[in-house]
């Protein structure tokens, strides 16, 4: 997961004319492509213009083009534009070399994760360079190669130098990638606080969890509820899912690979969200409804006075204090019995859901499942 959500809405980052970047398998195109053409024409060069997947050429400028008679080694320093992507200002570099069989041989060099465990569309053993760059990378060395002598081929090494560093940042070892990063993008761009990068590595958790035998996952909402929820329901690392604000695409990723159960695991502000059926919990789309927490209390025997502060609150964790300090501990399962049901109803009624409450410090204040 490279690229992270922000609080600002996109009409509002529009607005601001923020930057786009490219993305790691548009720099690596960009790098073997000119590797290619410099190692052919034996001549070094400065930039180069790539066709991107969303219909549109890029002209990327060099870093480095390192020509020899049998090799040329070219990179492009990352540029996500004004997008916090932990691989921004890393350097991906591309290696092409003469090669005896025909046809062109993509490999993972230093700093690109290595693929472990099935369910990634990837070859277990092979290089975690995903099937649109791969695309991208043969299809642009292709273009260049095409009047090579009959017989001979080419071999093209991708590498990105810290790469191994870079990944631990990433969802990559959850994932099963070992050693590095992996080359990414299905546009080619980069799109200033875009949750699309997020919101794919969610769905590849799930798919990596259900293609290694998990039948029952957990979805939690962050990290320390992924945390706390370790503690409780006894299942293997990659059975927990750290879905953020992505619910829906979770559950529903849930459905379309067989999973039989899904736990949600989040605290109160969260939850608040999803007993009214919102199913992206991104606090600039959905706000935490106070009317509803204090009529969802009155349901459970809250006063009169007690609603009245419900409804004046200003978070959801200002909630939670207000019902704690009257001992109205009903409230918090039934906010789950909600959760379970919503989320039930949302997937048709084709898993099993839990949802599992959690105070600031790990203590589960509610649990509550909906099956068939």
């Amino acid at each position: 997961m490279s690229e992270i959500d922000s609080d600002e809405s996109p009409s509002r980052i529009k607005r601001r004319g923020m930057r786009t970047g490219y993305t790691t398998g548009a720099c690596a195109t960009a790098a073997a492509k000119a590797a290619t053409w410099a190692l052919i024409h034996q001549r070094q060069t400065c930039e180069v213009t790539i066709h991107l997947p969303v219909g549109q050429d890029a002209t990327l400028t060099l870093h480095s083009c390192q020509l020899e008679p049998d090799g040329c080694l070219c990179s492009v320093i990352k540029d996500a534009g004004d997008d916090p992507d932990v691989t921004h200002g890393a350097e991906i570099r591309a290696e092409v070399r003469w090669a005896d069989e025909p046809g062109i041989h993509l490999r993972g060099g230093e700093g690109v994760g290595i693929v472990t465990l099935p369910g990634l569309g990837l070859e277990v053993g092979g290089a975690a360079i995903n099937l649109v760059p791969r695309q991208m990378i043969l299809g642009a060395v292709g273009e260049v190669a095409a009047g090579i002598p009959e017989g001979r081929g080419l071999t093209v090494e991708i590498s990105v130098p810290g790469g191994a560093e870079l990944a631990k940042k990433t969802l990559n070892p959850r994932l099963g990638i070992v050693g590095g990063i992996s080359i990414l993008g299905t546009t080619g761009i980069v799109k200033p606080y875009s949750t699309a990068s997020w919101r794919a590595s969610v769905e590849q958790a799930v798919d990596v969890a259900a293609a290694n035998g998990q039948s029952h996952l957990v979805l939690a909402t962050g990290s320390r509820s992924e945390k706390f929820a370790m503690k409780h329901v006894p299942l293997p690392e990659i059975a927990f899912v750290e879905m953020g604000i992505f619910t829906g695409k979770a559950l529903r990723r849930c459905v379309q690979k067989g999973i039989r159960k899904a736990s949600l695991a989040g605290m109160v502000g969260k939850f608040a969200k999803l007993a009214q059926g919102h199913f992206q919990t991104h606090v600039a789309g959905n706000q935490v409804d106070p009317a509803f927490l204090a009529e969802l209390a009155r349901g459970c025997g809250a006063t009169q006075e007690l609603v009245g502060e419900i409804r004046k609150a200003n978070t959801a964790r200002h909630v939670q204090e207000l019902i704690q300090r009257a001992g109205l501990d009903c409230f918090f399962q039934v906010l789950c019995k909600q959760v379970a049901e919503r989320s039930w109803e949302y997937v048709n009624g084709k898993l099993e859901v839990e949802a599992i409450l959690f105070d600031f410090d790990g203590t589960v204040l509610g649990r509550a499942e909906r099956h068939g």
